[in-house]
């Protein structure tokens, strides 16, 4: 299990993240989302025990993973900038990894290398930053950790290795019991593989559920008035992403307790007819990150 409790992390006076807190069970992908330089890799590193964090910590089965070198034999971190030894082949560094952690699976690791059509003996300053995903991951896998942290882990992959990433990390998972947390701009990929997300906005966790709690919590809606509505009326309503045209609105609602707030004020006004529908993830992360200061139809005006 991985528990992230209260975390800050600071470089001088510039926070990077404040005050955030989640839990990842046994067997679980926590998927986290947010812009660039929301301070996902922040966190991620944090919880690899590469920052110190400034407030809060990082525990990795009840220990903290800062500064603890047995624990951390259990961990596998996959950054988004990739580095490797210079001239290094793809079995030097796997030779490398089986030095530094204890279950390392030479056997896995062959394995590995046909199913992404790998060869052992190719120079790694010679792969294509899609390939060197594929190492990475082939890296991480055969190590066996017990917890996984990895950063933008598809990006550079092709269709054809995305997927077959997804099933050996679901597969991985369901047989070790392994614990994730993988950060991803490609929010597709974090819906079909995580059981929860959790969205970086601001420098806080701002949405923090479980995937199939999303299409119950978040909805957009069509509503049909029997008279024109002036914009104003719906303005006052916890909503977003507001549109208003004559007698037709759309917007959408992020959250149970504004749902339930948006729905009540529905009843007083005069409402013809009203079709909700459950948001995407996409759908959501735009709706939370949206900046109505922002109007891009004023930009070329």
């Amino acid at each position: 299990m991985i528990e992230v409790k209260n975390l800050t992390k600071k470089f001088g006076s510039f926070t990077a993240v404040e005050n955030i807190s989640f839990s990842v069970e046994d067997s679980s992908v926590y998927g986290l989302i947010g812009y660039n330089g929301a301070g996902k890799t922040t966190l991620l590193k944090c919880a690899a025990g590469i920052y110190r964090t400034n407030t809060g910590k990082v525990l990795l089965d009840g220990e903290n993973s800062y500064d603890n070198g047995e624990i951390r034999q259990g961990l596998f971190y996959i950054p988004d900038d990739m580095h490797f030894f210079t001239n290094a082949t793809v079995e030097a560094m796997a030779r490398f990894y089986k030095g530094m952690y204890k279950n390392f699976d030479m056997a896995l690791f062959e394995k590995l290398l046909k199913v992404f059509s790998l060869h052992k003996d190719a120079k790694l300053r010679g792969f294509s930053k899609g390939m060197k995903r594929q190492a990475e991951i082939i890296f991480g896998l055969a190590s066996r950790p017990k917890f996984m942290l990895l950063d933008e882990v598809f990006d550079g992959l092709d269709p054809q290795k995305k997927e077959i990433c997804k099933n050996l990390f679901l597969e991985y998972i369901a047989d070790s019991e392994c614990s994730v947390i993988i950060s991803s701009h490609s929010l597709g990929d974090l819906a079909n593989l995580c059981d929860h997300v959790g969205l970086i906005n601001g420098k806080k966790l701002t949405i923090n559920c479980c995937v199939d709690d999303i299409a119950v919590m978040n909805k957009k809606f069509r509503v049909l008035f029997s008279q024109n509505i002036p914009k104003e009326k719906l303005e006052v309503l916890p909503v977003k992403n507001l549109h208003v045209q004559g007698p037709v609105a759309t917007f959408h609602v992020l959250g149970s307790d504004n749902l339930k707030k948006v729905q009540t004020a529905m009843h007083v006004l005069p409402v013809s007819e009203i079709t909700p529908a459950p948001l995407t993830l996409e759908e959501v992360f735009l709706s939370e990150m949206e900046d109505e200061s922002n109007d891009l139809q004023q930009i070329f005006s």
